[in-house]
């Protein structure tokens, strides 16, 4: 899952960005809002949540949020805040936004809070994706595979391993193209060199193959990679 991070206060972006990256999210931070927008303005789908501070320079987290449902964008949006009035909180919802946090907070609340707004995400539509045997659990950011016999093994991967699988398995069978998994899994900021996707997808090839599934992702030549789901996987 890739969120828009929002927050100009250095030492709380940086908390909030360091958590989340350890719950295996994919982290753009900014600490502007007009640069926020232009994010979201380029990459209108490629979020899955947003989490935006509401005191920011040149442009508010509450315009931003606006301006998101103006263009009828559903982009789940979390507000932090120091402002703490029911009146500040109607303001806030009635913009637009999803949910609303005050500051000072918990990051394990966060966190909770971001689980079930991306719940409402439109490419979440459960808390468990599976597929092939393979099941992944949003709520502890796990990778089970089933065995023959019905038994479920935990398959240990790195935050890329895991944000990579579960591109694919947000659109199976379908190509992917290095350049759609440079967008969805890499900050903007990043300068992925030029074979990190073949190579992360070496990796996870090796994972995935010590339970059974060595031919999941496939290749396709000149084009990118596909995860080959049974028919009847949902």
């Amino acid at each position: 899952m890739r969120v828009l991070l929002v927050e100009d206060e250095i030492d709380l972006g940086a908390a909030i960005q360091r958590s989340l990256k350890q719950e295996k999210y994919v982290v753009d931070w900014v600490q502007d809002g007009r640069e926020a927008w232009n994010y979201l303005d380029r990459q209108p789908t490629e979020y899955g949540v947003a989490i935006l501070d509401w005191m920011l320079p040149h442009l508010s987290g509450l315009e931003l949020c606006k301006r998101l449902r103006k263009d009828k964008n559903p982009l789940p949006v979390l507000i932090l805040t120091a402002k703490d009035r029911i009146e500040d909180r109607v303001e806030g919802l009635d913009a637009g936004a999803d949910d609303y946090l005050v500051k000072p907070f918990g990051m394990l609340e966060l966190l909770a809070r971001l689980r079930a707004l991306q719940r409402r995400s439109p490419q979440i539509q459960s808390t468990q994706l599976a597929i092939a045997n393979l099941v992944l659990d949003y709520n502890n950011s796990t990778i089970t595979s089933q065995d023959g016999n019905g038994n479920f093994h935990s398959i240990q991967l790195t935050a890329k391993e895991f944000q990579l699988l579960e591109y694919f398995m947000q659109h199976p069978n379908q190509i992917l193209t290095r350049d759609q998994i440079i967008n969805r899994l890499w900050e903007i900021q990043a300068e992925p060199e030029s074979n990190v996707v073949a190579a992360q997808i070496r990796l996870l090839r090796r994972r995935l193959a010590e339970h059974g599934h060595e031919k999941l992702i496939e290749t396709v030549y000149g084009l990118g990679y596909r995860l080959n789901a049974p028919h009847e996987s949902k």
